[in-house]
C-alpha cells in the first residue's frame, strides 16, 4: 500500500519534471532526449501526471491573470506596466505563445499517448482519467479560441498542417470520448481510498479513487452541456436529462491539484509567474468592480482576497491615471501554495442549481445554498448567515441596485464571487460571455450611479467604444506552424466564440 507521503513525493517528482512555464526548464518529452524515456518505454504512470502538470502549468498561470483582469477581480497597477496590454484589451498574437504550447502540444499530446496506450492494454483506469483531463483541457482552449486542430491533431509527420475543427463539433467529440470511457468495466478495480490501487501515485487529483473520477467526468459533461444552452438548447437539454435518468453522480469535493510548496517550479503556477518570476508581488491591484461588490454586501471573503476589509482599489483599467491613491492600492493576495481548481465543489453545486432552474431536475435552492456555503468554506469563511432568510445572498432575494436578480443571474453572480479563488479566474470571463452576467454597467465606476459589481469597460481600452473582449487570437507559434490557423481579421477578440451570446 502506498502512503500519502509517497504519493506526494511522486507528485512533486512529476512536478519537477514537467511544470511547464513555471520555472522548470526540463520537460518530459517522450520523443527525444536520451535522458528521458523513449516513446516505447513510456507508461501511463509516467506520462499521465506529466499531462496534468502540462494543464496546470499552461492553463493556470498567465491565462488566469488575463481571466482575473478581464473578470475585474484585479487590475493593472498604476506604478508598473506588466499587464497593461491585457487590461487595455490589446492582446496580440505574440502573447501566450508559451502557455498555448504547454497546454496544447504537451498536455494534450500526453493525454493522447495515455488514451492510445490504455486502449490497447484495456487499462480502463488511466483511460478514464486521460479522457477526462483531455476533455477539460481541450474545452478550455475552445472556450478561449473557438476552434482547434482536433480530429487531425497529433499525427506527427503524417499531417503537419491539421485542419481546425469548429467548437461545437469538438464539444460533441469530447462528450463522446468521456461517455466511451465511462462505459468501460471498472468492476475489477479497487476504487476505495482505503486500499489505494496501483495507479494512485500518478493521480495528482484523487489519489486513485475512481468514484471521484467518475463524478468529475459527469460534472465536466454537465458543464459542457450547459455551455451549449444558447446555441444548441435541444442537445443540451437531452444530454443533461439522459445523465440524470442514468443516475449520474457529481462532484461534492474539489477536482484540483493542491500539493504545491514554496519552492521555485514547485509552487502555484500563477504565483510563480506573477510574483516569483517577476520578483514583485505588486502588479495586480484590487479592482473597484470586485471590491465595491464585496463591501456593499459586507462579504468577509474580502479579507481572503485582499488581506483587509478596507482595501484601496483602482477603477478597472485606469492605470494611466495620476490619482495619488492608486500607488497605494491593495495587492491581490497570492500564495505559493494556492490550489489549482479544475472544477470546485462550489462550481459543481452551482452547475446543478442551474440545471434545477432550467429543467426542474433537483432542488435549486438547496443546490444553490450548498454552492454558496462551499464557496465561503473554500476561503475559510462561514456563509450561513448570507443564505439565511434576510441574508444578502438568500435564494430568490439577492438584489442588485435594489432589483431582485433572476435565478440564473443569482447563480452566476455567486459563481463570479467564487471564481476569484483557486487560480480559476478565467472561468468567470467565460460565464460572462455565456450568460451576459454580471451585467455591463452603462456608466464607469467613478459615477455616482454606478452599481457595485457591474463590469465596466476598461478605462484604457483600445477597442471601439463600449466593446469588450470575447476570445483570444491564436498565438504566433500556431500561426507559423500551421497554415490552416484562422486569420485574426476574421476572428478578432471582439467576436464571440461559438456558444456565447
Amino acid at each position: 500500500m502506498k502512503t500519502r507521503k509517497s504519493i506526494y513525493k511522486i507528485g512533486l517528482f512529476a512536478l519537477a519534471l514537467f511544470v511547464v512555464g513555471t520555472g522548470c526548464k526540463k520537460q518530459l518529452d517522450i520523443n527525444q532526449d536520451p535522458n528521458n524515456p523513449a516513446y516505447d518505454q513510456g507508461t501511463p504512470a509516467i506520462v499521465f501526471p506529466a499531462g496534468v502538470l502540462g494543464t496546470v502549468g499552461g492553463l493556470h498561470s498567465d491565462y488566469q491573470i488575463l481571466g482575473g483582469i478581464w473578470a475585474q477581480y484585479f487590475t493593472q497597477s498604476a506604478v508598473s506596466s506588466q499587464y497593461k496590454n491585457v487590461d487595455a484589451y490589446a492582446v496580440q498574437s505574440s502573447d501566450f505563445n508559451t502557455s498555448y504550447a504547454n497546454v496544447f502540444s504537451r498536455g494534450l499530446n500526453d493525454y493522447k499517448y495515455v488514451v492510445d496506450k490504455t486502449r490497447e492494454t484495456e487499462d480502463w483506469s488511466y483511460y478514464l482519467m486521460a479522457n477526462v483531463m483531455k476533455g477539460y483541457t481541450t474545452a478550455a482552449l475552445v472556450d478561449m479560441y473557438d476552434q482547434l486542430p482536433y480530429t487531425e491533431a497529433f499525427k506527427g509527420t503524417d499531417n503537419l498542417q491539421p485542419k481546425f475543427d469548429d467548437g461545437h463539433s469538438i464539444y460533441l467529440a469530447l462528450i463522446d470520448s468521456i461517455d466511451n470511457a465511462l462505459s468501460k468495466d471498472f468492476s475489477a478495480l479497487t476504487v476505495s481510498t482505503t486500499d489505494i490501487p496501483s495507479f494512485a501515485p500518478s493521480d495528482l487529483l484523487f489519489k486513485g479513487n475512481l468514484d471521484k473520477w467518475i463524478a468529475f467526468a459527469n460534472t465536466l459533461k454537465l458543464k459542457l452541456y450547459l455551455r451549449m444552452v444558447n446555441k444548441n438548447p435541444d442537445v443540451a437539454e437531452a444530454g443533461i436529462k439522459a445523465m440524470y435518468d442514468a443516475g449520474a453522480t457529481f462532484l461534492t469535493y474539489d477536482a484540483a491539484v493542491t500539493n504545491f510548496t514554496n519552492n521555485p517550479g514547485l509552487d502555484n503556477p500563477m504565483y510563480d509567474y506573477n510574483v516569483r518570476t517577476l520578483n514583485t508581488p505588486d502588479n495586480l491591484r484590487a479592482s473597484k468592480t470586485f471590491v465595491s461588490w464585496l463591501q456593499a454586501n459586507t462579504d468577509p471573503r474580502i479579507t481572503y482576497y485582499f488581506g483587509t476589509a478596507t482595501p484601496g482599489s483602482i477603477n478597472q483599467g485606469d492605470f494611466s491615471n495620476s490619482d495619488p491613491a492608486y500607488p497605494k492600492a491593495t495587492v491581490f493576495v497570492q500564495s505559493a501554495t494556492d490550489p489549482v481548481m479544475f472544477i470546485s465543489t462550489a462550481e459543481s453545486y452551482f452547475l446543478q442549481a442551474e440545471v434545477a432552474v432550467r429543467y426542474g431536475l433537483g432542488d435549486a435552492k438547496s443546490l444553490y445554498d450548498n454552492g454558496v456555503l462551499a464557496a465561503f468554506t473554500a476561503t475559510g469563511k462561514d456563509g450561513s448567515s448570507f443564505i439565511a432568510p434576510g441574508g444578502a445572498y438568500e435564494w430568490g432575494n439577492e438584489k442588485e441596485g435594489g432589483v431582485a436578480l433572476e435565478p440564473i443571474e443569482q447563480i452566476v453572480r455567486q459563481k463570479w464571487a467564487h471564481f476569484a479563488y483557486g487560480t480559476h479566474q478565467l472561468e468567470a470571463f467565460f460565464e460572462k460571455n455565456r450568460t451576459g452576467f454580471p451585467k455591463t454597467s452603462p456608466v464607469y465606476s467613478t459615477s455616482a450611479t454606478y452599481i457595485p459589481g457591474q463590469w465596466v469597460v476598461s478605462a484604457g481600452s483600445v477597442l471601439p467604444s463600449g466593446q469588450m473582449p470575447k476570445r483570444l487570437v491564436f498565438p504566433d507559434n500556431e500561426r507559423q506552424r500551421n497554415n490552416n490557423t484562422p486569420s485574426i481579421s476574421d476572428n478578432p477578440i471582439t467576436k464571440p466564440v461559438w456558444w456565447a451570446l
